[in-house]
């Protein structure tokens, strides 16, 4: 079976909270030839690692490359990877990936109001403009 998975699935198989539920996760996820991961559930997954049970960036990141590193995981790579570059320098998943897919989409100027946002992301030679 091909799934889309959701955030609570993969907390679910990482966290271990609810022991049936991980049980139920664990199987969804062995028995599936495809896991797609969609940059939405990525970001909630980050979200929830940290905010919800304290996971500190290098426990994120590493559960992360092992999803990337999963044979049967799918999910757009490039922009995984600019969000982790950001988180790993101390940002967040999130502004890494709407920074790299606007990019993609044709954005020039990555424009906010978050100044560590913009800080970071002018750093590793993006185009950023600062909104006050």
């Amino acid at each position: 079976m091909k799934i889309t998975v959701d955030a609570n699935v993969l907390v679910r198989g990482l966290v271990r909270d609810d022991p049936e539920q991980a049980v139920i996760a664990d199987g969804v996820l062995r028995r599936a030839t495809l896991i797609a991961v969609s940059l939405p559930c990525l970001c909630e997954l980050v979200w929830v690692l940290r905010r919800v049970y304290g996971f500190d960036t290098v426990a994120i990141t590493t559960a992360i490359r092992r999803l990337l590193e999963t044979e049967n995981v799918v999910m757009n790579r490039p922009a995984a990877e600019a969000g982790l570059a950001l988180l790993e320098a101390g940002g967040d998943l999130a502004d890494g990936i709407m920074a790299y897919e606007g990019a993609w989409l044709g954005g020039e100027t990555f424009v906010s109001f978050d100044r560590k946002a913009s800080t970071l992301l002018k750093k590793q030679g993006k185009a950023v403009q600062l909104l006050a």
